[in-house]
């Protein structure tokens, strides 16, 4: 293989490795609030956290509720977060999703395409993985 093409594929493998999907809140909704529905199958364990703060940076307030608690709430936010495994754990896939009467308002997807391979920024922090996210997500807000 010449030194061009070895080049080339290692660009090629290491660029486009992360895929962000967001369809944001519809702006007339004007969220003030989101109950966090807690689900403690995810690991990653400032997950939580910085979905607080990436709400509270945007001007709406959260709070943690459980499966079994019947919430008064009127947007409820789910979520699923995964990691994988290369030399330490890292995040390599996350869902958010707002509900309003069952009914999905808005979603959010952080995604690692082949677990990030041989891309170094695979082993950034959660907070700088789902900030965009979450950004996107509610910029009408």
């Amino acid at each position: 293989m010449n030194k061009f093409a070895f080049i080339s594929a290692a660009v090629i493998t290491v660029s486009g490795c992360t895929s962000i999907d967001v369809r944001p809140v519809d702006p007339a909704l004007q969220i003030s609030h989101v109950c966090i529905q807690e689900n403690p199958k995810v690991l990653v364990t400032d997950f939580v956290q910085v979905v607080e703060d990436g709400f509270e940076r945007n001007g709406i307030s959260t709070e943690i509720i459980s499966n079994n608690t019947t919430s008064k709430c009127e947007y409820i936010l789910t979520y699923t977060a995964l990691r994988s495994w290369d030399f330490t754990p890292y995040l390599s896939h996350a869902e958010i999703r707002i509900k309003n009467a069952g009914r999905q308002i808005a979603y959010g997807e952080y995604h690692l395409n082949g677990k990030g391979g041989l891309d170094m920024t695979k082993w950034k922090g959660t907070k700088a993985k789902m900030d965009p996210v979450i950004d996107k997500m509610l910029q009408s807000q």
